[in-house]
């Protein structure tokens, strides 16, 4: 039977009402949503703010706690006349304070309604106290608790990173998680794990009257949400190595970091200056002071500073000479205070000559690594200089260099390793050649690494040929570390080419003072220590101390880079500095023979050296 038109149309309309009345039932009904928001003007919502995730060291120590302080809140819309004077002496503030904070949320009455917002921030608890005690005598103002960051530990200020309150650019990118007069970690690895680390807020909610006064839990508290705390995360780092590791490098300017390398976990990564544990717990305190230091405290040197690597970087070039068949481990060649090209001269110190290639390591010749990268871009095997050029950059990039390694740790910089493409734009195609560029035989010229990326060369030299992505987090109960992680990256270099090199690093600690080891001053007796000195030319000043190691010589347990900027040759500050956090990571403490040792660079003082901007 066909339907006619009429009929059709009271079909539509029915179908119609009934999903409307089915609509109607859910949202007055089922769900619950619509009523609070409908019953929102007559509903005050109490955020409680969860406790923020503790940091560990790897040893269990905490590195950030929590402890509890308390905000001043008011509403404006249930504030009485009260005594001013009264208020201002208990909460220890000015008259005028209290007066233009008033005047301020008068101003925005509308927009802030019946909210509550905040008069004052993390009051001391004495002082919260005595509030608490006549709160009652100020309607409209009550304290609000909160957890705040505590540093039982002088480690690494930079490293952790400080929480603060939220901006409004930060709300509007992350809207439905933070609101004004939230924190949220803003450095270091408060801000790299925030998401673990900040739990969620909750509420409870109270009714208020036709008078605005608030009466009741609403419900007896059935919709309160309870705050659920962050999560406690694990560092690689070692608390009392990295408070040490600090005290070496007070009063310069550089950065010291150790890698464990079976696993590429960062055992220390110190920046100098940088920022006192105290400062981060209040912050807002001392940003001025932080923030207006020419020597620039936040900004962390160990993996945002771009240096030139100067010596250490020859062990580089060398690994790549063995693997490109231009020298080996017999090889000599001579240097008389340097490499001659034309007119010009690459200088280099007094030494033996000729020498051979573990020598060269040892004695840190010039001349040697000239002739290595002189004969590496003229090879005979590539097609021009641009390919020897470009073939060269890879094999460096294979050791991390030239690139972010992929730290989890935030604000990484990559540096720079030049190809032919960069110098074709400088000199013109055809207009360079391997005495051009020779100066990157020995880590200058345009090359640029940070502390993060010598650390994790010696870490590489260290393993024979590979490394793990250096990483500041370790798997725990609540977080599980990428995969990436835990994977070997091999360089272009063959395997068995690195214990050649390693020779050369054992005979420039061990060998004696005297026979040529330029690291002589780095030995400790039974710890097998390997290690490279270099002296970064600085147009600007002081040449910078540079000094990577790792010990013991067979199944190294730690690898360790230190850049001391302005500081002269690598044996005067930087060895010394390596050695002595070496020696205390192995043994727990420091041989009587070389206490004079720690105490001269412990009481060094180069910032004088440093020209601030």
């Amino acid at each position: 039977m066909k339907l006619n038109r009429k009929n059709k149309l009271l079909i539509g309309l029915c179908t119609a009402a009934a999903i409307m009345l089915a609509r109607l039932f859910s949202i007055q009904i089922i769900d619950e949503d619509y009523k609070l928001d409908a019953q929102n003007n007559t509903m005050v919502y109490s955020i409680i703010y969860p406790t923020r995730g503790i940091i560990h060291d790897r040893n269990g120590e905490i590195l950030v706690g929590n402890k509890v302080a308390y905000d001043l809140m008011v509403t404006p819309k249930e504030v009485e006349e009260f005594d001013t004077l009264a208020l201002a002496e208990i909460i220890d503030v000015t008259p005028e304070f209290i007066k233009e904070k008033m005047d301020e949320f008068h101003r925005n009455r509308r927009r802030i309604g019946y909210q509550s917002v905040v008069m004052i921030k993390q009051m001391p608890q004495e002082t919260y106290m005595k509030f608490a005690e006549v709160a009652y005598q100020f309607p409209g103002f009550r304290g609000q608790a909160r957890s705040i960051r505590d540093y039982p530990f002088n480690a690494g200020g930079n490293l952790l990173g400080y929480v603060s309150e939220v901006d409004a650019d930060f709300v509007k990118r992350n809207p439905e998680e933070y609101k004004a007069g939230d924190y949220a970690g803003k450095t270091g690895i408060e801000a790299a794990r925030e998401k673990e680390l900040k739990g969620e807020k909750g509420y409870n909610i109270w009714l208020r009257n036709s008078r605005n006064k608030i009466e009741s839990r609403y419900r007896n508290g059935e919709m309160d949400k309870e705050a659920v705390p962050g999560n406690d995360i694990t560092t690689t780092i070692d608390a009392e190595l990295q408070h040490y590791g600090q005290m070496l490098m007070q009063n310069k300017v550089g950065s010291l970091v150790a890698i464990e390398p079976a696993t590429g976990e960062i055992l220390t990564m110190v920046s100098s200056p940088g920022i006192d544990v105290e400062m981060l717990a209040d912050i807002g305190k001392h940003y001025g002071e932080i923030s207006s230091n020419p020597y620039k405290p936040m900004f962390n040197r160990a993996v945002q500073a771009p240096y030139p690597p100067g010596s250490v970087f020859k062990l580089v070039n060398g690994l790549i000479g063995l693997e490109e068949g231009v020298v080996g481990t017999g090889t000599h060649y001579p240097c008389n205070m340097g490499y001659r090209f034309g007119r010009n001269k690459l200088g280099c110190h007094a030494h033996k000559s000729p020498i051979c290639f573990e020598e060269s390591i040892m004695m840190s010749c010039n001349a040697y690594y000239c002739y290595i990268l002189r004969d590496l871009l003229e090879n005979g095997k590539y097609e021009s200089i641009d390919q020897a050029m470009d073939k060269w950059k890879e094999y460096v990039m294979s050791f991390g260099f030239g690139q972010k390694l992929g730290s989890d740790f935030p604000a990484e910089l990559g540096g720079f390793i030049p190809d032919s493409k960069y110098y074709n734009k400088v000199y013109g195609k055809g207009g360079w050649k391997a005495t051009t560029v020779i100066s990157l035989s020995i880590g200058q010229g345009e090359i640029g690494c940070t502390p993060l990326h010598l650390a994790n060369l010696c870490a590489t030299i260290a393993n024979r040929g590979f490394y793990y992505i250096p990483h500041i987090i370790k798997d725990s109960e609540h977080v599980t570390i990428d995969r990436k992680y835990k994977e070997r990256h091999y360089t272009m270099v063959d395997t068995t080419h690195f214990p050649k090199v390693v020779g050369g690093m054992y005979r420039a600690v061990n060998s004696g003072f005297g026979s040529g080891g330029t690291a002589s001053i780095a030995a400790v007796e039974g710890l097998d220590i390997c290690g490279k000195t270099g002296t970064a030319q600085n147009p600007h000043g002081h040449d910078h101390s540079v000094f990577i190691c790792f010990a013991p010589r067979e199944n190294p347990k730690i690898a360790v880079a230190a850049y001391v900027e302005n500081g002269g040759f690598g044996a005067t500050w930087a060895a010394p500095i390596a050695s002595l956090l070496t020696e205390m990571y192995l043994t727990g403490q420091i041989s009587d023979n070389r206490k004079y040792l720690e105490e001269r660079i412990m009481n060094g003082d180069l910032m004088d050296r440093v020209k601030v901007k």
